[in-house]
C-alpha cells in the first residue's frame, strides 16, 4: 500500500464467524492466521478495524422464505442468534472497534457501513473475508462502484471452492483492487 492509501484506510474483517468459517474455510486453514496477522498489523499501525457480520433477529424476519440463499437456512433454523454466528474468538473486536451487522451477502446493502466509513473519512478499504465468492465479491463490486480504493488480502479470504477463490483473487479482483497477502500488507504498514 502506498502512503496515500494508508491515510483514510480501514481493515474490514467480513464474516469471520464460527459457522461461516466451518462451512466455507475448512479447506483454507491459513486464512484465519492470515486474518490475525492483518488485524495485528492494522491495530499496531492505528488503522481502524471494522468487523462485518451476518446476523438476524430471532426468527429471521429479515429473510423471505423464498430467498434463494438465506430462505433454506431460515427454514432449517440456522439463522438464529447463537454461537455459530459469533465472531471467531481469535478475531474478537477490541473495545471501540465497530461491528456492522448485515442481513445479506454484501457488507453495504441495508447497513450503515458507508455512513461510518464516510464519517471517519475512510477512502481505502482493506478486505479480508469468508467467502471469497460471497461477501468479498459483493463488497468489492459495491465499494468499487462507490469510488472506494480497494485492497483484497488474498490469503485472508477463503471460499468453499478453491478454484473459484483462485479465479477471483487472480483474475477478477485485480480489475478493481490491489491484491496482496496479509504479510505484504503488514510490511506496507511497517515500512
Amino acid at each position: 500500500m502506498t502512503e496515500q492509501q494508508v491515510g483514510g484506510a480501514a481493515l474490514l474483517l467480513m464474516d469471520y464467524q464460527v459457522g461461516v468459517l466451518t462451512q466455507y474455510a475448512a479447506g483454507a486453514p491459513d486464512a484465519l492466521p492470515a486474518a490475525q496477522a492483518a488485524v495485528e498489523a492494522a491495530r499496531k499501525a492505528g488503522v481502524p478495524v471494522i468487523h462485518v457480520v451476518v446476523g438476524f433477529r430471532p426468527g429471521a424476519p429479515e429473510v423471505a422464505a423464498d430467498h434463494a440463499a438465506f430462505g433454506p437456512l431460515k427454514t432449517a433454523g440456522r439463522l438464529e442468534p447463537g454461537p455459530m454466528l459469533e465472531i471467531h474468538p481469535a478475531l474478537r473486536p477490541l473495545d471501540g472497534e465497530v461491528v456492522v451487522t448485515k442481513h445479506r451477502v454484501g457488507a453495504f446493502l441495508g447497513t450503515d457501513l458507508d455512513m461510518i466509513l464516510r464519517a471517519q473519512q475512510v477512502r481505502t478499504l482493506v478486505l479480508a473475508g469468508v467467502a471469497t465468492s460471497g461477501v468479498v465479491l459483493s463488497t468489492v463490486r459495491y465499494a468499487a462502484d462507490a469510488d472506494y480504493r480497494l485492497v483484497v488480502l488474498s490469503d485472508a479470504c477463503a471460499d468453499g471452492d478453491p478454484q473459484v477463490h483462485a479465479c477471483l483473487v487472480e483474475r477478477v479482483f485485480p480489475r478493481q483492487a490491489t491484491v496482496m497477502t496479509a504479510a505484504e500488507y503488514a510490511r506496507s504498514l511497517s515500512g
